[in-house]
């Protein structure tokens, strides 16, 4: 009887928390929701140019049964410049033999590197492709070898791991993550411990406190990102196309975003486990959502209202694609305008600990 008293006190505890129910219903199903676009989407399709090659070539690439190809044509001046651009995946070149035929032995394709395993689909459509157009091309020479393809990789390399194609966003998501957590127990220990009420009966402003305490753990995060930053480049030797400090400013903005989001929640939270609850909420859709892996659909919209989308970007258009200030401002800009929306609603939050 009394293994069944605590049994049902336990039950009625948890049938009484909002979150612990929450967590038990809505986050699995949210959670798989994502994962189930992230993983149903596929090889959803592609963008492609071309720069010149015969058109049953063309024909064949796009009557692809199992992806959807999009073809469009550019010079060559322009094809690298929409790669860059992130209009078109790739850009094909195949040149005419002395017998005004495709020479189907040279062909030489322009490619976004960035996604290792994407590039090596795209080639492998391409082989595809003019293995069928060979067949179709009359009359065929005796001598006439395999496709073969000349690649020239715009952003990344044939040589990169998993690591170096998905080790820059991964960085800003271990950062915002543990910053998250940090921040959030540590500012609730701060109110569970009534250090904070104490601090609220003072004459202090509440726009004060929040900014105070943003700039104690800053501390952390800064040391942190530093860490992080300089580990990853120079003891894993990730490879790193554009500046270190802008990295660095990056990952800096990140952790001062997740900082401000961890204090906002943890006001929402009455203990630790609580506050761990909102990392399903949280920080994983966030992580699916953030540009890491390929989605279909509304959730790719989905990712412009996530913080770490904007970090994922900028250290993706630094670190692999070498590109400066000028292309990550933007980025920079919402992470922090996203960081002084969470002050300001964490200040407002504090009315019911104080009235002003």
């Amino acid at each position: 009887m009394r293994i069944k008293a605590v049994a049902l006190r336990i039950l009625n505890q948890i049938r009484h928390d909002k979150r612990t129910v929450g967590i038990i219903v809505v986050a699995p199903l949210l959670i798989l929701t994502i994962v189930y676009f992230i993983l149903d989407s596929g090889d959803s399709g592609y963008d492609i140019g071309i720069i010149k090659a015969p058109d049953h070539f063309v024909e064949t690439l796009e009557d692809n049964e199992d992806v959807d190809v999009k073809v469009s044509y550019y010079d060559s001046a322009l094809a690298e410049k929409a790669i860059k651009d992130g209009e078109i995946t790739a850009a094909i070149y195949i040149p005419d033999n002395e017998n005004d035929l495709a020479d189907y032995t040279d062909i030489e394709v322009l490619i976004d590197g960035t996604d290792a395993s994407k590039a090596s689909r795209i080639k492998a459509l391409i082989t595809v492709a003019a293995a069928e157009a060979i067949k179709k091309d009359i009359p065929v020479p005796v001598s006439f070898a395999e496709p073969e393809i000349e690649t020239d990789y715009i952003y990344g390399s044939d040589d990169w791991s998993l690591f170096d194609n998905y080790g820059a966003p991964m960085i800003g998501i271990i950062i915002f993550f543990l910053v998250f957590l940090i921040a959030g127990i540590n500012f609730l220990g701060e109110r569970t411990s009534g250090t904070l009420q104490k601090l609220l009966s003072t004459p202090i402003r509440r726009g004060e406190i929040i900014t105070g305490y943003a700039l104690g753990f800053s501390v952390l995060a800064v040391l942190q990102s530093s860490i992080v930053t300089f580990f990853v480049i120079y003891v894993l030797k990730m490879p790193l196309e554009g500046s270190i400090w802008l990295v660095l400013i990056v990952n800096l903005v990140t952790a001062m975003c997740a900082l401000t989001l961890g204090m906002l929640l943890s006001t929402l939270a009455n203990s630790e486990f609580q506050m761990v609850q909102f990392i399903p909420l949280v920080i994983l859709p966030q992580i699916f959502l953030c540009g890491l892996f390929e989605l279909s659909g509304g959730w790719e919209i989905a990712g412009y209202f996530m913080p770490l989308y904007y970090t994922t970007d900028a250290l993706t258009e630094v670190m692999l694609h070498g590109n400066g200030l000028s292309e990550i401002y933007i980025d920079l800009i919402i992470l922090v305008s996203l960081s002084t929306v969470f002050m300001a609603a964490n200040s407002l939050l504090l009315k019911k600990q104080r009235s002003v």
